[in-house]
């Protein structure tokens, strides 16, 4: 697998917004398996005042 990205990537801004909030995410996911040897890895809890934070600003946002 080429893990280059393609250079027409680099200036869209939609995939610069999704990489930015994978970045924002990498440290909480873990990639162990929860149940079984599934693969598959799961996401930790962001914590309480996180997620206030993040409501916060869904609700400073006009639709």
């Amino acid at each position: 697998m080429n893990s280059a990205i393609d250079p027409k990537l680099l200036n869209d801004p939609v995939f610069q917004r999704v990489l930015a909030d994978a970045r924002s995410i990498q440290d909480r996911f873990a990639a162990e398996p929860v149940y079984a040897r599934t693969g598959k890895g799961f996401l930790k809890s962001a914590g309480v005042e996180e997620l206030k934070k993040i409501k916060a600003a869904g609700k400073a946002k006009p639709r």
